[in-house]
């Protein structure tokens, strides 16, 4: 393990203890539906990072798609960052990812895009008029396009300063990426929330109808 690994792998059992500890646990084990909420979500979340991809050739950093802003936005942060852990750990135990890189993962690969992501939301929620509109695009798929963006960047960075891969092998086989990831998680994302608060939307944690419908 390298020392921006075991740096990163503190970081993050930090950052999760003190969300741990900010959850009221009484509450989460008296409601069924939060606890199906957060392992449904969990088993969605893992069995999509099973699936990945990567650039032909030389070795290179795979990617997949992450459902992590539709995930902030059906469970909250602190619940969202506790079932992208669960999957994190599932995908890790069946080798997709490597345990060295447990932390990095989990900082660069979820707390980073879930609390930016959850930010925007937040932004948005206080300074913009709150309608479908805003909640579906500037609240889910403009986020999912940016977050996974970011994801890139951060793990792109990353790469090169462990000396994981090389710059011209991370531009050249992963930034070159983002391109093409855009649409397609920001489509992934927003089509969740659309029919989430369609035919359920007392599921989502962030959507609520007097705001959001009612317009008050």
């Amino acid at each position: 393990m390298t020392t921006l690994q075991l740096v990163g792998l503190c970081l993050f059992v930090v950052l999760l203890g003190f969300i741990v500890r900010n959850i009221h646990w009484p509450e989460f084990v008296a409601s069924r539906q939060k606890q199906h909420m957060l392992f449904g979500c969990a088993a969605a979340v893992f069995f999509l990072w099973i699936f990945r991809a990567s650039v032909p050739g030389d070795p290179s950093p795979s990617v997949h798609f992450m459902w992590l802003v539709a995930l902030a936005l059906i469970l909250g942060f602190r619940y969202a960052m506790i079932a992208a852990t669960i999957a994190l750990l599932g995908a890790t135990a069946i080798g997709k990812e490597s345990w060295a890189m447990f932390g990095i993962n989990g900082m660069l690969g979820i707390a980073a895009p879930v609390a930016f992501s959850y930010m925007l939301f937040m932004l948005a929620f206080h300074k913009l008029p709150r309608n479908l509109f805003i909640y579906v695009f500037l609240c889910a798929f403009i986020p999912g396009a940016l977050a996974i963006a970011l994801k890139i960047a951060l793990m792109s960075g990353y790469y090169v300063l462990d000396g994981v891969y090389s710059w011209s092998t991370v531009k050249d086989t992963y930034l070159i990426l983002i391109p093409l990831l855009l649409f397609p998680e920001g489509m992934l994302n927003g089509m969740t929330m659309t029919i989430l608060i369609i035919y359920f939307p007392g599921l989502a944690y962030t959507f609520h109808d007097k705001f959001y419908i009612d317009g008050k």
